[in-house]
């Protein structure tokens, strides 16, 4: 039985499309158990006088998941990236940094988001256009939108796709405007 090696190692960030690629590092981390020493930048519980056995064991476990945590942040990014955080000591620094330079600080996330929901609410289908293209055309601009942090319901995403489908679609529309509350309607 193959293995996929994607589970092995971390997602690769190249200095671009930061959101998606936090997302990515933060699952893959959490699989590993290590998301909680860049979150929380937790350190390993100190031993208390006489540790029994199993105390020093899980002990010495959790001493190893901090320089890991860190580890594997660094060998997620390419050598430009990696040239910005090396000087960090913790993961969480490490993290932030990455955060700080490459997410964007609120303004500009802000501004970005806004583009993105005009860029939104501007999509039309094309004559020429399946329901399924236009739905993934949306979709793109939504994702970006909520890789941002927003919050778009699909209620509304379900709107605007039955606002902006062209006639040749008004009969369908009738016809679930006749069987379905609206509001039920999903987007699959």
């Amino acid at each position: 039985m193959a293995q996929h090696t994607t589970s092995l190692t971390p997602p690769i960030f190249n200095g671009e499309q930061y959101h998606m690629w936090a997302i990515k590092m933060k699952t893959f981390l959490g699989r590993k158990g290590l998301w909680q020493y860049v979150e929380e930048n937790k350190q390993p519980p100190v031993l208390g006088p006489n540790p029994t056995l199993n105390q020093i064991k899980l002990h010495e476990e959790e001493a190893t998941k901090v320089p890991r945590a860190l580890s594997h942040i660094h060998a997620a990014v390419i050598e430009l990236v990696f040239t910005r955080i090396m000087a960090y000591e913790t993961t969480k620094e490490a993290w932030d940094k990455l955060k700080e330079e490459f997410g964007g600080s609120d303004t500009t996330r802000n501004m970005h988001v806004l583009n993105l929901k005009r860029e939104f609410e501007m999509l039309k289908m094309q004559e020429s256009e399946s329901v399924k293209e236009y739905v993934d055309r949306l979709m793109n601009v939504v994702n970006k939108i909520r890789l941002l942090g927003e919050e778009m319901t699909d209620k509304r995403i379900v709107e605007k796709v039955l606002v902006s489908l062209p006639e040749r679609f008004e009969s369908k529309i009738s016809s679930l405007e006749d069987s379905k509350d609206l509001s039920q309607i999903t987007l699959t």
